[in-house]
């Protein structure tokens, strides 16, 4: 899931989604250029010297803007990685009494810049960043709910970023358990993320549920999580929010579809078929597309679904996408399995 610009803004950005039929984990980045060209630190920088909080955050947010220049990737970011710079960074991303926001924000940005560029991001893990990062997540979640929200959204989009883009990594599954948290635990504070986000700041849903999409992409156990808290049903109630809302929200729903039918039997009976009749009056392809595709797999494994899916006029609402021709062969596969099943 490349193909965006890898100088990622700081603004939170609609997240490339994948086609219909392609769940696999996928990386985010954002779209904005460097604007500025700054010398690569020595290899004994240490980011702890100063005691000031805002020459931290100033040094923070220059090396943010250098770690976005051109020619970073091949001349820049090799170095910062040869140095002691990550371990730094990290040190000032761990939750406690100890955490600047400010301090924390600048030096997320950079950690999501050298994320992006690929460098190498196994250092990285074997540096600790996804157990940071998921302390993090769950420290943001715990913010929320004591109502210390301020500016919280400053520092959640880039550990989102972050989180999702190492995930990405081979390195990461082979190190899953240096996390050291249960999965319930991440699962619910994302949860918890992003019903804050609903009501706050919606446009950093897409943000959350990239996340959610690439843990549940090849786990189980993250999915069995989806299921042991309840979170499909608030997981569908995302869905109105915005076509790319509703793209990544079935798109994670196939994730957990796909495990087979031990899943399935938890997705219905339920609310997810009415849902899912609901999206099929839609007009945008790839939400249909997607809905197509979890229609699939859930009479794939409840033939009984597909029986209630004809028994709630399934293929009316079917047939004003026969015409269409990017979905005429799914629409017709769909159609097909849902009479003979």
């Amino acid at each position: 899931m490349c193909g965006l610009d890898p100088w990622g803004s700081r603004d939170p950005a609609v997240p490339a989604v994948s086609p219909a039929g392609d769940r696999g984990k996928g990386e985010r980045k954002g779209f904005s250029q460097p604007s500025s060209r700054l010398a690569a630190p020595g290899d004994a920088a240490d980011l702890h010297q100063s005691p000031h909080p805002t020459v931290l955050e100033a040094l923070g947010y220059a090396l943010s803007q250098l770690l976005q220049a051109k020619e970073a990737p091949e001349k820049i970011i090799p170095s910062v990685l040869g140095s002691t710079l990550p371990q730094h960074m990290l040190r000032l991303l761990q939750p406690g009494p100890k955490l600047n926001p400010g301090v924390a924000v600048e030096f997320a940005w950079c950690l999501h810049y050298i994320i992006c560029s690929q460098v190498n991001n196994a250092l990285l893990i074997t540096h600790g960043a996804l157990s940071t990062l998921g302390l993090l997540l769950l420290d943001l979640a715990g913010a929320v709910q004591r109502s210390e929200d301020a500016g919280l959204e400053l520092l959640v989009c880039p550990v989102f970023r972050c989180l999702s883009n190492l995930l990405t990594e081979t390195a990461a599954e082979a190190v899953e358990g240096q996390m050291q948290l249960r999965d319930e635990r991440v699962v619910a504070a994302l949860f918890i993320l992003l019903q804050f986000f609903l009501q706050k700041q919606p446009s950093l849903l897409p943000e959350g549920l990239w996340l959610l999409n690439n843990l549940t992409a090849n786990s189980p156990s993250f999915c069995t999580s989806l299921l042991s808290l309840d979170l499909i049903e608030p997981l569908l109630q995302l869905l109105p929010v915005s076509n790319v809302v509703s793209v990544l929200v079935l798109t994670v729903l196939c994730n957990v579809a796909e495990k087979g039918p031990a899943y399935c039997e938890h997705l219905w009976p339920g609310p997810l078929l009415s849902s899912l009749l609901g999206m099929l009056a839609f007009s945008d392809t790839d939400v249909i597309g997607q809905s197509l595709e979890l229609l699939q797999l859930l009479f794939l494994y409840r033939p009984e679904a597909a029986q209630a899916f004809l028994q709630q006029s399934g293929l009316q609402a079917l047939e004003r996408h026969e015409e269409e021709a990017q979905l005429q062969e799914r629409v017709h596969v769909l159609q097909q399995t849902a009479l003979h099943r």
